[in-house]
């Protein structure tokens, strides 16, 4: 009956064996294809990039002249002039801008451009670093799960072992003997182990069905479209300099480059206006229709006449001018101030993923000398417990701290790789354009 048993297990371990090694050569890839499709499909995305384009449509709104002017005025009755009878009256007006502002109105518009592109630039790489999140964490999930039905797998093992075990126990006259006792205690237990644990099995696999919905989200796919995830995870080993990190982030941090940008702006604004206080001058033609008439002797009896015309703005009432100057410079030290908020913020986020980073790479390596060593003790006392000389209660501990250090070795490689695409993020770094 024992060897029974353990050609099971063995049979067991052998097929998931197989099924992890074909399913992880199935995809091995996932997570950049993942990443690829959340680049053209991710609704945010597009909508930063779509508020993109329609800024660049106003640099050309703003940079050009206002509509020409054009007045036609006929007489109903020819007024009489001492050259002829005058019938119509065309006018047309172009108002010109003082030097300069529609180049600076037109760097204004640029400039917010440029900072509505950062604006993008930033949302993708947020939706990067959600979707690597999501996907180890899904990953932990998946691999806890299957952890756990393993163990699952070997509790009724021990179970069926403690049956033997208590069915082989020898009855006094009077029923069940001290041995007896302790045997279908023994059962009583892994059968309440086996019950917490296959709870435990359910929660995992509602927690599954949250973080699939969520990562599809970010993919703009049905919440219940399939995610590989495969099933060998190892640290990200692309060298990171922690030094190198901080350096980046600073330089080439979107949220920055956004704020300075929306500066620049708001100081051609301030230019703009200070334009807008000088005089507008208007250039025109007065053609006015004239006909003949027999009153009249003179040489021009019957010409046209044709006046230029200029035309200039007064602009008096200075409060507005000014107002428009204060809130550009006001607007300007807004930005500058959200600036320096911004490097505190980054800074403040950088050391949190640096202790992440820092305390996951040290648990990975301990938890997986920590498993390996209980995995041998495990086998120790299965041999033991089988051999009668180990209580079921010494077994379920060390297999209980075997399913820790195994499930604490999984969660600290996906802390491990979060952290490492947190700092990517916050380098502006990305595999994917």
């Amino acid at each position: 009956m024992k060897t029974k048993a353990y050609k099971k297990l063995l049979v067991i371990f052998i097929a998931l064996g197989s099924w992890i090694a074909g399913n992880s050569q199935q995809f091995p890839d996932s997570l950049l294809q993942y990443l690829e499709i959340a680049a053209k499909n991710n609704p945010t995305i597009q909508q930063r990039f779509t508020e993109y384009q329609a800024a660049l449509k106003k640099v050309p709104q703003v940079g050009s002249l206002s509509d020409p002017e054009l007045s036609l005025g006929v007489f109903l009755k020819p007024m009489e002039l001492v050259n002829g009878n005058q019938a119509a009256d065309i006018r047309l007006m172009q108002m010109f801008p003082w030097f300069g502002v529609l180049k600076h109105a037109r760097d204004e518009m640029s400039l917010m451009a440029n900072a509505k592109f950062e604006l993008f630039r930033d949302a993708k790489l947020q939706v990067f670093y959600d979707v690597q999140r999501t996907w180890y964490d899904l990953y932990k999930v998946r691999e806890e799960i299957s952890i756990s039905e393993n163990n699952l797998v070997i509790l009724k093992s021990i179970e069926e072992l403690a049956l033997v075990k208590f069915k082989a126990a020898p009855s006094t006259d009077g029923g069940t003997s001290s041995s007896g006792s302790s045997g279908l205690a023994d059962l009583y237990g892994i059968q309440i182990e086996i019950g917490e644990l296959e709870n435990s099995i359910e929660l995992l696999r509602n927690q599954e069905r949250t973080l699939l919905a969520q990562f599809n989200s970010y993919l703009d796919k049905h919440p219940l479209s399939p995610v590989f995830t495969g099933e060998d995870l190892a640290a990200d080993s692309s060298g990171i300099s922690l030094i190198a990190v901080s350096d980046s982030m600073l330089a080439k941090n979107p949220m920055l480059s956004m704020l300075e940008l929306e500066k620049q702006s708001y100081s051609a604004q301030e230019k703009k206006v200070a334009g807008m206080s000088y005089p507008m001058v208007g250039l025109g033609l007065d053609y006015s229709l004239i006909s003949k008439s027999g009153m009249s002797a003179s040489a021009m009896n019957g010409k046209d006449m044709i006046m230029p015309m200029v035309t200039v703005t007064l602009p008096v009432y200075r409060k507005k001018y000014k107002a428009m100057q204060a809130e550009a410079e006001l607007l300007g030290a807004s930005a500058d101030q959200k600036y320096k908020a911004t490097v505190n913020s980054l800074q403040t986020e950088y050391y949190h993923a640096v202790q992440l980073y820092q305390d996951a790479q040290r648990r990975v390596k301990l938890y997986e000398k920590q498993y390996n060593l209980a995995s041998r003790s495990l086998d120790l006392i299965l041999k033991s417990f089988s051999a009668s000389s180990v209580e079921l209660t010494e077994v379920l501990r060390v297999q209980q701290q075997t399913l820790d250090y195994e499930l604490k070795q999984v969660e600290a490689v996906a802390d491990f790789n979060t952290a490492v695409a947190w700092l990517k993020r916050l380098m502006a770094f990305s595999q994917v354009q």
